[in-house]
């Protein structure tokens, strides 16, 4: 392909209903896991566990945490942006 192809070429996710699509898609596969939540009978090693939706909440909190987390240890860890090319003289 030539340049001139590459910036007229449409991906199928540049389409915003197909991003629509996706949201509704995960929208449903949620609803459909919390609903599965009511249909099996859990053996739990701690009462916590037994509450609806517990492990959805879980995982959200623990992936707000991570990023959070992130965030902070980036200010710790973070060099210029020369670092690397400095002179040692």
């Amino acid at each position: 392909m030539n340049d001139e192809q590459d910036k007229t070429r449409r991906y199928w996710l540049d389409d915003r209903r197909n991003i629509d699509r996706l949201v509704y898609l995960l929208y449903g596969a949620c609803a459909f896991l919390l609903i599965a939540d009511f249909l099996y009978v859990k053996k739990v090693h701690f009462a916590f566990e037994n509450w609806i939706g517990f492990y959805g909440w879980y995982g959200f909190c623990a992936y707000v945490f991570i990023v959070l987390s992130a965030k902070l240890w980036r200010r710790v860890v973070k060099r210029d942006e020369d670092y690397y090319e400095r002179d040692t003289d």
